[in-house]
């Protein structure tokens, strides 16, 4: 069975640890999409680590990790983050990487810095890890597959002559800065070879053989559906897909062999990197949700910038579990809120004096005002109840106003950050 786990916002849902957690009971977990411009922070019984490029099955002895056809793989960063776990006495996880993967070049980190920089203040806000380049080379079909390092040389050569061509033109009339080298590219992919040759396969067919074992395959997708190139809030958004559909490409198999899609949800929200964000809010209120959130608080895994800080917006997460064909939620963070008296929630969207309840397109996004609802709050601590029962009223109100406003069923309900801090629930939601 193949099960999928992304998330419904911006990103930075938590999918990190409910992705270790439903990776416990999985045989294989596939990263299918991204690369390492995003993270998932993961807490257990080694320690905390970010994860960057890694599927987060990896702390497992029991698990294979796959990196997809559909990933950004930046060779040398996965063989640092490989080195960095085992450097911390994690036991050297099995990993797989595509053939068909494309490789991220030093390149396209300059390009895509070269660029940010040029735009200047109006720029994506992208981290520069080099995706944007990376993704339109690769659509340009000017990108390199990790096949092409153990095909012909000549060819490859040929390609990185024209590659050169290309590029240097920019370098030299826009950017204004150092040309590349055909020799310097082919000696960098020839050490790329070296470093992934041991985890290189055909991923496709070890997934299309695992399928038919009955094994149980977990898809592990990067950021948020807000973040997606088509349904997001283009243009301020990532260069692949992020939504559940896309796993099914990114790592090789039929789309109708994803039988579940777990949405992660955030009981709040929060966003790194520009875009409208309409439940946005400032300052000292702001900073203390930030503070407050997550394991340490809300600053980026990759960059460290400070998360934006909004309440939870209704509009924008049932949009995004609708995007994902969400089976299930799971609703994280649900802890961090309990100082408040009373907990604002974004219910809709007034757009030139209209009040609407559907998430628009990115120009009309940027007019949006929310239009919020007050909830009562439960003013003490939850980390460690186990039983949904066992919540304070409010809290369970709260969740369920969640769940009616997103149309999807909320099955699991993390109170903490730690691998088993989580209660599992038996949703009563029933969709009209």
């Amino acid at each position: 069975m193949v099960k999928a786990i992304v998330g419904a916002n911006w990103g930075d849902e938590g999918k990190g640890k409910i992705t270790d957690m439903l990776a416990e009971e999985s045989d294989i977990i596939v990263r299918f999409q991204g690369g390492s411009n995003a993270g998932h922070t993961i807490i257990n019984d080694y320690g905390k680590f970010a994860l960057h490029l890694l599927p987060s099955g990896v702390f497992y002895n029991h698990t294979t990790s796959v990196i997809g056809n559909g990933v950004a793989l930046n060779i040398p960063y996965l063989i640092k983050e490989l080195k960095s776990l085992t450097d911390r006495n994690v036991p050297m996880p099995k990993i797989l990487v595509s053939d068909r993967a494309q490789i991220m070049m030093p390149y396209h980190v300059d390009f895509d810095t070269y660029e940010e920089a040029r735009l200047a203040g109006k720029s994506f806000g992208s981290t520069k890890s080099g995706i944007a380049p990376f993704y339109s080379d690769k659509y340009a079909k000017i990108g390199f597959q990790v096949s092409e390092l153990f095909g012909d040389e000549k060819a490859l050569k040929d390609k990185i002559a024209n590659v050169c061509t290309l590029k240097n033109v920019m370098l030299e009339h826009l950017y204004h800065a150092p040309l590349l080298k055909e020799e310097d590219i082919f000696n960098t992919l020839m050490e790329y070879k070296e470093m992934i040759a041991p985890y290189v396969c055909d991923t496709s067919a070890y997934l299309h053989k695992a399928i038919k074992e009955g094994k149980k395959i977990l898809l592990e997708g990067q950021l948020g559906s807000l973040k997606d190139p088509d349904h997001g809030i283009y243009p301020m958004v990532t260069s692949s897909s992020t939504l559940s559909a896309f796993g099914a490409i990114g790592a090789g198999i039929p789309a109708a062999e994803i039988k579940d899609v777990v949405t992660v949800v955030k009981a709040y929200s929060s966003s790194v990197g520009a875009g409208a964000f309409v439940s946005e809010i400032f300052g000292d209120e702001a900073q203390e949700l930030r503070v407050r959130g997550g394991d340490g608080g809300e600053f980026g895994a990759t960059t460290g910038r400070p998360r934006r800080m909004g309440w939870f917006d209704a509009v924008a997460t049932r949009y995004g579990v609708r995007m994902q064909g969400t089976t299930e939620v799971a609703l994280t963070v649900i802890d961090v809120l309990g100082y408040l008296d009373e907990i604002p929630m974004c219910v809709g969207y007034e757009i030139d004096g209209k009040v609407t309840k559907d998430f628009p397109t990115t120009a009309e996004l940027e007019k949006a005002k929310p239009v919020l609802k007050k909830f009562p709050g439960w003013k003490c601590e939850i980390r460690g109840i186990k039983n949904y029962e066992d919540l304070p009223k409010e809290c369970r109100d709260y969740i369920e106003a969640i769940e009616e406003e997103i149309e999807a069923p909320i099955t699991m309900v993390s109170n903490g950050p730690g691998r088993h801090e989580i209660i599992h629930r038996v949703s009563n939601y029933k969709k009209n």
